[in-house]
């Protein structure tokens, strides 16, 4: 098993970056809180209304809205394990995952490629997934997959089980999908179960991994806590990762947009530890600002690094294992 280094870790005197201070950390969990039990988020499907409210939340099932109590948030985050793993079919690419260790993989889910054999720009297939998880596996510096393009070739309604399978068969590491259903988490888990011997074995060793978005501002729709649910009772690990965009679907300034951040994805969390407890889940994001001018997100902007920046001090002040997005 890699044991990929750690950052932040205090050895000696050295340069070191924080975006915030243990103040501000503070004030944004104490913001959250106030967000997730006065304000809410909106639950879109039926089940995890009955989930949130069958553990002691509040549900409005007319207007679809949950309301969290502190302490309810705060004993999901204790229950949350502080350590997860990303095993693949060799166990020597199996991975640690906790606060402080930092690992690398590709980003996912490019609609376009450009061919490198012809140079045509053109729509992505199977085949190319099967030719970047090979890449992916060769290269020491990735320690997993993720589903680095969209297969325009595969069926609308099942292509992330496709795509798992041509991942599956094409790489040793680690692979993470793109499953937007209950129905897709069953099917990419039985793949891997005949993979690692059963469910028991999967859920000791998680060669695949899943991960959801809510949708800014604070809305959990049925993709995403179908995804969440199955996950949790399944024991397999769930990225929750907020994709708002400061100064369009959360506040301009960073505080708004850390507290409308970490609120989803707590939430999630929530959920995850509702259905059940212990459930493996990983602090994500890919928040980022509006560019203005163009009216798209900001992927790669100085705004972007400071955001996830702070959203890993986040992360490891709950404990919890982050995975952070963009370039």
């Amino acid at each position: 098993m890699k044991r990929n280094p750690q950052s932040g870790a205090v050895r000696n005197a050295g340069l070191s970056f924080s975006v915030l201070s243990s103040a501000d950390i503070d004030d944004i969990h104490l913001g959250t809180l106030e967000v997730l039990e006065r304000t809410g988020v909106f639950v879109e499907d039926d089940e995890p209304l009955d989930i949130f409210a069958d553990g002691g939340c509040g549900v409005d099932r007319e207007r679809r809205v949950v309301t969290i109590p502190s302490h309810i948030v705060e004993d999901a985050i204790r229950s949350t394990p502080p350590k997860t793993y990303q095993c693949g079919r060799d166990p020597e690419n199996d991975v640690v995952l906790e606060a402080g260790r930092v690992a690398f993989c590709n980003f996912d889910e490019g609609i376009k490629v450009l061919d490198p054999f012809d140079g045509v720009h053109r729509d992505p297939t199977l085949e190319d997934v099967r030719q970047i998880a090979r890449l992916v596996d060769a290269l020491d510096g990735l320690a997993m997959f993720e589903s680095a393009v969209g297969a325009s070739d595969a069926p609308d309604a099942t292509a992330p089980i496709h795509q798992a399978e041509a991942a599956l068969l094409n790489t040793t590491k680690c692979v993470g999908t793109e499953a937007v259903s209950a129905f897709h988490v069953r099917r990419i888990s039985e793949m891997a179960e005949v993979i690692v011997g059963g469910a028991d074995e999967l859920r000791e060793r998680p060669i695949v991994g899943f991960g959801v978005c809510p949708v800014s501002p604070l809305q959990l729709p049925r993709d995403a806590t179908e995804v969440i649910v199955e996950t949790a009772r399944r024991g397999l690990p769930d990225t929750v990762l907020s994709m708002a965009m400061a100064g369009a679907s959360s506040p301009v300034t960073l505080a708004g947009t850390l507290v409308t951040h970490n609120a989803e994805v707590l939430a999630g969390i929530v959920l995850a530890q509702l259905t059940e407890r212990g459930a493996p889940c990983i602090y994500g994001t890919s928040t980022t600002a509006i560019d203005l001018r163009l009216a798209t997100a900001s992927v790669g902007s100085p705004e972007l690094a400071l955001i996830s920046a702070a959203c890993v001090q986040l992360a490891r002040r709950y404990l919890l294992p982050s995975f952070v997005a963009g370039t």
